[in-house]
């Protein structure tokens, strides 16, 4: 759409923004529009726990079930307290767009619980995993819905996930991916979305002819996805100039040794203190004067109020929906190159791909065909999209439109005209 967002929508009307220029461009009829709008299932659930004090905690959870057209559901689950409904249907219709786009046979889904997992021990972030696992397990399933981690989770989340979700239905390694390597997860899952940002950046210095040497990088985030994204770009021989998490970060004009930062990470636990590097607030990394602003932590951290701060001429976005729409149209307006999430952060999604064909097959890939693989097709996503921006979008326009008209294209297939909305449950 050429006109301006509002300065302010939720998450989820957000989403549907970029999703009804997408319906605008292609020309959807009004049917397609209203179906594809919203999910097809939205599940509210209780997780009653029992704190090793003897306390009975309530928590909140959500699966939102956003698309099945293409196939069985997948989206991560996340495990934060400010996971609310909006956000997790946002979240699920940005999967579905984002499967569709790297042409893997996924929909869209996504889960959360509102939960600080930090606050919880051991025990208790288990007994609440499985009791969740329990909650929705009628709506998951090996073709029906594949969880996989997000933020607040990981391996050993999905591991509980797994062998309480096995407990129920009979030993189904493929009911979640990003689980640990002994319980048939992939070789390269872990680091698969921050090597994915890596590649995606890769081709985008390429295709503008910029000197990866020449190229200076500022990441928001030092969890899973942004720590990996600094290793692989810091291989790609850019230069990280400033790092932060949420308890603050650092910065060094003359570039950051990030093997070393993994380690002062990982003895201290903050980035703070990091021998020839200066402190500096997490937020102010977003406005780092830099070539390429990598936003690797929360979403919307790019908004109405802020959005003219920022100092980089390219943003790779490696979290989900970190530039709100008004802010992304304004970015544009100013001649700011965003390149979006759902191609951005796709590398996740891919190697979960190759999880789950990997166990339904009962076969493992070595890591060298993973990467092999994984490079090829977020390149050849990548090159589809760049050619759909050759006729005059932006790149998140252009991404929402290959994957809008492939989702479009599986519910023709499907026949929503004769068989209903049935038809596009997995």
């Amino acid at each position: 759409m050429d006109q301006a967002p509002p300065r302010t929508m939720t998450a989820s009307e957000g989403a549907n923004w970029f999703f009804r220029g997408a319906a605008t461009r292609l020309d959807l009829s009004d049917d397609l529009v209203t179906l594809l709008s919203a999910p097809y299932r939205e599940l509210h659930v209780q997780i009653p726990v029992r704190m090793d004090n003897g306390e009975l905690r309530v928590f909140t959870g959500f699966r939102v079930q956003h698309n099945g057209a293409r196939g069985p559901y997948k989206g991560g689950i996340r495990f934060h307290p400010e996971a609310n409904l909006d956000e997790v249907r946002a979240l699920a219709s940005l999967m579905t767009w984002k499967t569709a786009i790297v042409d893997i046979p996924f929909g869209g889904a996504k889960g959360g619980v509102q939960v600080d997992p930090r606050a919880l021990s051991v025990g208790e972030l288990q007994r609440l995993t499985r009791t969740y696992v329990e909650n929705i397990s009628h709506i998951i399933g090996v073709y029906r819905d594949i969880p996989a981690p997000d933020m607040g989770t990981d391996a050993r989340t999905m591991g509980w996930m797994m062998d309480a979700y096995g407990k129920m239905h009979g030993h189904s390694p493929a009911i979640v991916t990003g689980k640990p390597i002994p319980m048939g997860g992939s070789r390269g899952r872990t680091e698969a979305t921050g090597k994915g940002v890596a590649i995606v950046l890769g081709d985008t210095l390429q295709n503008l002819g910029r000197s990866r040497l020449a190229t200076r990088v500022a990441i928001q985030g030092f969890g899973n996805v942004g720590s990996h994204a600094a290793d692989a770009i810091a291989e790609l021989g850019c230069r990280i100039v400033a790092v932060s998490d949420v308890a603050g970060g650092v910065r060094n004009p003359d570039g950051l040794d990030v093997p070393a930062l993994r380690e002062h990470f990982a003895r201290t636990g903050r980035l703070e203190g990091f021998p020839g590097a200066t402190s500096m607030s997490s937020e102010d990394v977003l406005y780092e004067d830099c070539d390429v602003l990598i936003p690797a932590a929360l979403g919307e951290v790019i908004h109405a109020d802020n959005w003219e701060r920022v100092q980089a001429p390219l943003i790779i976005e490696a979290a989900n929906h970190p530039v709100t729409a008004y802010a992304d149209h304004q970015l544009a307006q100013r001649g700011v190159m965003v390149v979006p999430d759902i191609l951005a952060n796709a590398g996740g999604v891919l190697v979960s791909y190759f999880e789950w064909t990997q166990n339904i097959q009962q076969h493992r890939w070595t890591a060298s065909r993973v990467e092999t693989e994984l490079e090829e097709l977020l390149s050849s996503s990548y090159a589809e999209i760049c050619a759909r921006a050759a006729e005059g979008l932006p790149l998140r326009s252009a991404a929402f439109d290959v994957g809008v008209s492939r989702v479009v294209e599986a519910v023709e297939i499907r026949g929503i005209a004769s068989s209903g909305v049935e038809s596009l449950a997995a």
